[in-house]
Protein backbone atom coordinates (compact mmCIF):
# COMPACT_ATOMS: atom_id res chain seq x y z
CA UNK A 1 0.00 0.00 0.00
CA UNK A 2 1.40 3.41 -0.99
CA UNK A 3 1.96 6.19 1.50
CA UNK A 4 -0.78 8.81 1.43
CA UNK A 5 -1.15 12.47 2.42
CA UNK A 6 -4.65 13.94 2.50
CA UNK A 7 -5.64 17.51 1.63
CA UNK A 8 -8.80 19.63 1.49
CA UNK A 9 -10.08 20.35 -2.00
CA UNK A 10 -10.29 18.65 -5.37
CA UNK A 11 -7.43 17.25 -7.49
CA UNK A 12 -5.25 20.03 -8.85
CA UNK A 13 -5.74 22.35 -5.87
CA UNK A 14 -2.74 24.23 -4.47
CA UNK A 15 -2.92 21.96 -1.41
CA UNK A 16 -2.61 18.99 -3.77
CA UNK A 17 0.42 20.66 -5.36
CA UNK A 18 1.94 21.24 -1.90
CA UNK A 19 1.52 17.55 -1.08
CA UNK A 20 3.24 16.49 -4.30
CA UNK A 21 6.14 18.90 -3.80
CA UNK A 22 6.69 18.01 -0.14
CA UNK A 23 6.14 14.25 -0.51
CA UNK A 24 6.98 13.19 -4.09
CA UNK A 25 5.52 9.84 -5.05
CA UNK A 26 2.90 9.78 -2.31
CA UNK A 27 -0.79 9.32 -3.10
CA UNK A 28 -2.78 12.54 -2.52
CA UNK A 29 -6.43 11.66 -1.76
CA UNK A 30 -8.72 14.73 -1.75
CA UNK A 31 -11.11 15.54 1.13
CA UNK A 32 -14.22 17.72 1.02
CA UNK A 33 -13.29 19.65 4.18
CA UNK A 34 -10.46 20.27 6.64
CA UNK A 35 -12.32 18.10 9.16
CA UNK A 36 -12.50 15.25 6.66
CA UNK A 37 -8.76 15.47 5.90
CA UNK A 38 -7.98 15.31 9.62
CA UNK A 39 -10.40 12.41 10.10
CA UNK A 40 -8.73 10.50 7.26
CA UNK A 41 -5.46 10.60 9.20
CA UNK A 42 -7.06 9.94 12.57
CA UNK A 43 -8.94 6.90 11.21
CA UNK A 44 -5.90 5.46 9.42
CA UNK A 45 -7.07 6.12 5.86
CA UNK A 46 -4.14 8.50 5.27
CA UNK A 47 -0.69 8.72 6.80
CA UNK A 48 -0.51 12.52 6.91
CA UNK A 49 -2.56 15.64 6.15
CA UNK A 50 -1.41 18.88 4.52
CA UNK A 51 -3.39 21.79 6.00
CA UNK A 52 -2.95 25.48 5.07
CA UNK A 53 -2.61 27.80 8.06
CA UNK A 54 -1.70 31.20 6.60
CA UNK A 55 -1.02 33.06 3.37
CA UNK A 56 1.41 35.95 2.86
CA UNK A 57 -1.34 38.06 1.25
CA UNK A 58 -4.59 36.87 2.80
CA UNK A 59 -3.38 36.11 6.32
CA UNK A 60 -4.88 33.38 8.51
CA UNK A 61 -6.81 30.51 6.92
CA UNK A 62 -10.25 30.40 8.60
CA UNK A 63 -11.19 27.41 10.81
CA UNK A 64 -7.74 25.80 10.93
CA UNK A 65 -6.85 27.38 14.28
CA UNK A 66 -10.14 26.23 15.78
CA UNK A 67 -9.77 22.67 14.45
CA UNK A 68 -6.11 21.96 15.24
CA UNK A 69 -6.31 21.63 19.05
CA UNK A 70 -9.26 19.23 18.93
CA UNK A 71 -8.05 17.18 15.96
CA UNK A 72 -6.18 14.58 18.00
CA UNK A 73 -3.28 15.01 15.59
CA UNK A 74 0.23 16.34 15.99
CA UNK A 75 2.14 18.86 13.86
CA UNK A 76 5.23 17.09 12.50
CA UNK A 77 6.31 19.53 9.80
CA UNK A 78 5.69 22.70 7.83
CA UNK A 79 5.74 23.43 4.11
CA UNK A 80 5.70 26.72 2.21
CA UNK A 81 4.12 26.64 -1.26
CA UNK A 82 4.55 29.48 -3.74
CA UNK A 83 1.17 30.31 -5.30
CA UNK A 84 1.58 30.63 -9.08
CA UNK A 85 -1.74 31.42 -10.72
CA UNK A 86 -2.31 30.52 -14.36
CA UNK A 87 -5.07 31.42 -16.82
CA UNK A 88 -6.51 28.10 -18.00
CA UNK A 89 -8.99 27.51 -20.81
CA UNK A 90 -10.35 24.81 -23.08
CA UNK A 91 -8.07 23.69 -25.92
CA UNK A 92 -8.29 26.16 -28.81
CA UNK A 93 -9.25 29.17 -26.69
CA UNK A 94 -7.16 32.35 -26.93
CA UNK A 95 -6.33 35.27 -24.66
CA UNK A 96 -8.10 37.61 -27.07
CA UNK A 97 -11.25 35.50 -26.98
CA UNK A 98 -11.81 34.94 -23.26
CA UNK A 99 -14.36 37.14 -21.49
CA UNK A 100 -14.81 35.60 -18.03
CA UNK A 101 -12.43 34.40 -15.31
CA UNK A 102 -13.69 31.76 -12.86
CA UNK A 103 -12.01 31.08 -9.50
CA UNK A 104 -12.15 31.34 -5.73
CA UNK A 105 -12.73 34.97 -4.64
CA UNK A 106 -9.34 35.09 -2.91
CA UNK A 107 -7.59 34.06 -6.13
CA UNK A 108 -9.59 36.56 -8.20
CA UNK A 109 -8.48 39.30 -5.83
CA UNK A 110 -4.86 38.35 -6.46
CA UNK A 111 -4.99 38.73 -10.27
CA UNK A 112 -6.55 42.18 -10.65
CA UNK A 113 -3.92 43.43 -13.11
CA UNK A 114 -4.52 40.73 -15.71
CA UNK A 115 -8.29 40.99 -15.17
CA UNK A 116 -8.11 44.68 -16.03
CA UNK A 117 -5.70 44.17 -18.94
CA UNK A 118 -7.92 41.55 -20.59
CA UNK A 119 -11.21 43.15 -19.44
CA UNK A 120 -12.39 39.93 -17.80
CA UNK A 121 -15.58 39.57 -15.78
CA UNK A 122 -14.97 37.68 -12.50
CA UNK A 123 -17.09 34.60 -11.79
CA UNK A 124 -16.85 33.26 -8.24
CA UNK A 125 -16.42 29.52 -7.71
CA UNK A 126 -15.85 27.44 -4.57
CA UNK A 127 -12.14 26.90 -5.22
CA UNK A 128 -9.46 27.27 -7.88
CA UNK A 129 -9.20 23.65 -9.02
CA UNK A 130 -12.99 23.33 -8.92
CA UNK A 131 -13.19 26.27 -11.31
CA UNK A 132 -10.84 24.45 -13.69
CA UNK A 133 -13.00 21.35 -13.47
CA UNK A 134 -16.11 23.39 -14.33
CA UNK A 135 -14.41 24.99 -17.36
CA UNK A 136 -13.31 21.57 -18.61
CA UNK A 137 -16.81 20.12 -18.18
CA UNK A 138 -19.14 22.92 -19.28
CA UNK A 139 -17.15 26.06 -20.13
CA UNK A 140 -17.12 27.86 -23.46
CA UNK A 141 -14.22 29.34 -25.40
CA UNK A 142 -14.94 32.61 -23.60
CA UNK A 143 -14.38 31.12 -20.12
CA UNK A 144 -11.07 30.79 -18.29
CA UNK A 145 -10.10 29.58 -14.83
CA UNK A 146 -7.52 31.05 -12.48
CA UNK A 147 -5.81 27.99 -11.03
CA UNK A 148 -2.56 26.04 -10.85
CA UNK A 149 -0.60 24.46 -13.68
CA UNK A 150 -1.38 21.12 -12.03
CA UNK A 151 -5.11 21.82 -12.48
CA UNK A 152 -4.50 22.31 -16.22
CA UNK A 153 -2.81 18.91 -16.33
CA UNK A 154 -5.52 17.17 -14.30
CA UNK A 155 -8.48 18.56 -16.29
CA UNK A 156 -6.97 18.72 -19.79
CA UNK A 157 -6.92 22.51 -20.11
CA UNK A 158 -4.44 24.78 -21.87
CA UNK A 159 -2.37 27.37 -20.04
CA UNK A 160 -2.97 30.70 -21.77
CA UNK A 161 -0.63 32.62 -19.45
CA UNK A 162 1.48 31.67 -16.42
CA UNK A 163 2.22 33.68 -13.27
CA UNK A 164 -0.65 36.13 -13.59
CA UNK A 165 -0.69 36.93 -9.85
CA UNK A 166 -0.17 40.57 -8.88
CA UNK A 167 2.34 39.80 -6.08
CA UNK A 168 5.25 37.46 -6.73
CA UNK A 169 5.69 36.77 -2.99
CA UNK A 170 2.27 35.08 -2.72
CA UNK A 171 3.04 32.05 -0.54
CA UNK A 172 0.94 29.71 1.61
CA UNK A 173 2.27 28.01 4.72
CA UNK A 174 1.00 24.54 5.62
CA UNK A 175 1.10 22.38 8.74
CA UNK A 176 1.84 18.69 8.14
CA UNK A 177 -0.28 16.64 10.55
CA UNK A 178 0.16 13.06 11.81
CA UNK A 179 -1.57 10.82 14.34
CA UNK A 180 1.87 9.96 15.80
CA UNK A 181 2.71 12.04 18.89
CA UNK A 182 6.42 11.35 19.19
CA UNK A 183 8.82 14.06 20.36
CA UNK A 184 12.37 13.28 19.18
CA UNK A 185 15.22 14.65 21.31
CA UNK A 186 16.55 18.11 20.41
CA UNK A 187 19.62 16.76 18.62
CA UNK A 188 17.37 14.86 16.18
CA UNK A 189 15.44 17.97 15.02
CA UNK A 190 17.52 20.55 13.13
CA UNK A 191 16.35 24.14 13.70
CA UNK A 192 13.26 23.06 15.69
CA UNK A 193 9.97 24.96 15.67
CA UNK A 194 7.33 24.32 18.36
CA UNK A 195 3.62 25.01 17.90
CA UNK A 196 1.28 25.28 20.90
CA UNK A 197 -2.04 26.77 22.04
CA UNK A 198 -2.87 28.39 25.37
CA UNK A 199 -5.52 30.38 27.23
CA UNK A 200 -4.54 32.92 29.87
CA UNK A 201 -6.02 33.22 33.34
CA UNK A 202 -8.56 35.96 34.02
CA UNK A 203 -6.25 38.40 35.77
CA UNK A 204 -4.74 41.84 35.02
CA UNK A 205 -1.89 41.84 32.49
CA UNK A 206 -2.13 38.05 32.16
CA UNK A 207 -0.99 37.94 28.54
CA UNK A 208 1.93 40.30 29.23
CA UNK A 209 3.05 38.14 32.15
CA UNK A 210 2.50 34.88 30.25
CA UNK A 211 4.69 35.97 27.35
CA UNK A 212 7.37 37.60 29.47
CA UNK A 213 9.19 34.31 29.94
CA UNK A 214 9.91 34.09 26.22
CA UNK A 215 11.64 37.48 26.27
CA UNK A 216 13.67 36.83 29.43
CA UNK A 217 14.77 33.41 28.15
CA UNK A 218 15.66 34.64 24.67
CA UNK A 219 13.06 32.56 22.81
CA UNK A 220 12.06 33.91 19.39
CA UNK A 221 8.28 33.88 18.86
CA UNK A 222 7.47 33.82 15.15
CA UNK A 223 3.67 33.61 15.34
CA UNK A 224 1.01 34.71 17.83
CA UNK A 225 -2.64 34.51 16.76
CA UNK A 226 -5.70 35.04 18.94
CA UNK A 227 -9.20 33.78 18.23
CA UNK A 228 -12.47 33.36 20.08
CA UNK A 229 -13.73 30.02 21.36
CA UNK A 230 -17.38 29.07 20.87
CA UNK A 231 -18.29 32.65 19.99
CA UNK A 232 -17.50 33.95 23.48
CA UNK A 233 -15.71 37.30 23.62
CA UNK A 234 -14.12 36.38 26.98
CA UNK A 235 -12.82 32.97 25.87
CA UNK A 236 -9.76 33.81 23.79
CA UNK A 237 -7.25 31.18 22.75
CA UNK A 238 -3.79 31.85 21.33
CA UNK A 239 -1.87 29.84 18.74
CA UNK A 240 1.91 30.27 18.81
CA UNK A 241 4.99 29.18 16.90
CA UNK A 242 8.38 29.62 18.58
CA UNK A 243 11.92 28.67 17.69
CA UNK A 244 13.26 25.85 19.81
CA UNK A 245 12.57 22.43 21.37
CA UNK A 246 10.55 22.05 24.61
CA UNK A 247 13.44 20.09 26.19
CA UNK A 248 15.95 22.87 25.55
CA UNK A 249 16.54 24.84 28.77
CA UNK A 250 15.47 28.28 27.51
CA UNK A 251 12.18 27.10 25.94
CA UNK A 252 11.52 24.74 28.89
CA UNK A 253 11.72 27.67 31.31
CA UNK A 254 9.57 29.91 29.08
CA UNK A 255 6.84 27.25 28.83
CA UNK A 256 6.93 26.69 32.60
CA UNK A 257 6.32 30.39 33.15
CA UNK A 258 3.55 30.34 30.56
CA UNK A 259 1.88 27.42 32.34
CA UNK A 260 1.76 29.41 35.57
CA UNK A 261 -0.25 32.21 33.96
CA UNK A 262 -2.36 29.96 31.69
CA UNK A 263 -5.60 28.09 32.18
CA UNK A 264 -4.55 25.63 29.51
CA UNK A 265 -1.38 24.94 27.49
CA UNK A 266 -1.08 22.27 24.84
CA UNK A 267 1.97 21.62 22.69
CA UNK A 268 0.75 20.54 19.23
CA UNK A 269 4.13 19.53 17.87
CA UNK A 270 7.83 20.18 17.40
CA UNK A 271 9.32 19.85 13.92
CA UNK A 272 12.23 21.03 11.73
CA UNK A 273 12.00 24.52 10.25
CA UNK A 274 11.48 24.34 6.50
CA UNK A 275 14.29 25.34 4.12
CA UNK A 276 12.05 28.22 2.95
CA UNK A 277 11.83 29.63 6.48
CA UNK A 278 15.59 29.28 7.01
CA UNK A 279 16.31 31.06 3.73
CA UNK A 280 13.89 33.88 4.61
CA UNK A 281 15.60 34.32 7.98
CA UNK A 282 19.10 34.10 6.49
CA UNK A 283 20.00 30.97 8.42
Amino acid sequence: MSETIAFQGVPGAYSDLACRHAYPGWATPPSPSFEAAMAAVRDGHADLAMLPCENSLAGRVPDIHRLLPESGLSVIGEHFERVEHCLLARPGATLAGIRRAHSHPMALGQVLKVMKELDLTPVIQADTAGAAEIIAREGTMEDAAVASALAAEVYGLEILRRNVEDALHNTTRFYVMSRERKLPPPQDIPHPVTTFVFRVRNMPAALYKALGGFATNGVNMTKLESYMLDGAFTATQFLCDVDGHPDEPNLFRALEELRYFSRELRVLGTYPASPFRLAQEGR
